[in-house]
């Protein structure tokens, strides 16, 4: 008699939690074209950086390989693609950050807020807003980086990025400043007084967790995934 096995009710909400997530970050693409859909931002979802950490990426790379022993790897087809969907939206991250600065990130000075995986935590693993900035250094740019509290276990796994000590001390000539991690004291940061530090007024919202309207007002050019750019050439 062949052996059944239950799925557990946690490994449920976990496949149906990283497939609204997946769905969320399929839309953003056009998200970015609409803008003025009500049911396309912060209140029904979040797009952005992707989402990681050390249990919803491996749990469903899990599942899925346990289905394939089963002989129903098609049936989950879709964790799949939303697992690869997943890790094409730190792609892009990249790529609105090498556009923003002209296509290229080399001797740039770029800061980055944020590190660990979610705000209220210093979990780096599988980290969406560590791997930024691991790639844009690696692509040859000048990194500093603040996190509240994670900042100590990135400052042992990586070296050779810059560590502030704060958000103004991030920001510092810097030519463009990402988000990557929903910090509320990032949220708090004034864009007058930000704007007085950096180089260059360039903001890229990866959590989508800013108001773009004083950022706007304090004439910085802001850059969301899932929001239309607003510039000074919009």
């Amino acid at each position: 008699m062949p052996q059944v096995t239950s799925v557990r009710p946690g490994l449920r909400l976990t496949v149906l939690g990283t497939g609204y997530l997946g769905l969320a970050h399929a839309v953003t693409l056009l998200a970015e074209i609409l803008g003025a859909d009500p049911r396309i931002g912060g209140s029904y979802m979040v797009p952005g950086r992707g989402f990681g950490g050390a249990c919803l990426p491996k749990d469903i790379r899990a599942f899925v390989t346990r289905a394939a022993e089963l002989g129903a790897a098609e049936a989950l087809n879709f964790l799949t693609e939303i697992d690869a969907i997943n890790l094409r939206c730190r792609n892009r991250m990249i790529d609105l950050v090498k556009k923003v600065l002209g296509g290229s990130v080399t001797g740039q000075a770029i800061s980055i807020l944020g590190l660990s995986f979610k705000a209220d935590s210093d979990d780096i693993r599988d980290s969406p807003a560590l791997a930024s900035a691991k790639a844009v250094h690696k692509l040859g740019a000048n990194v500093t980086v603040y996190d509240p509290v994670a900042i100590l276990k990135v400052r042992k796994e990586c070296p050779g990025l810059v560590y502030a000590g704060s958000v103004i001390g991030a920001a510092h000539k810097s030519d463009v400043i990402l988000l990557l991690t929903e910090w509320l004291e990032f949220g708090e940061a004034d864009p007058e007084i930000l704007g007085k530090a950096v180089a260059h007024r360039n903001m890229v919202d990866g959590r989508n967790a800013l108001d773009s309207r004083p950022w706007r007002s304090a004439d910085w050019d802001f850059y969301a995934l899932g929001r239309p750019s607003l510039t000074s050439v919009s």
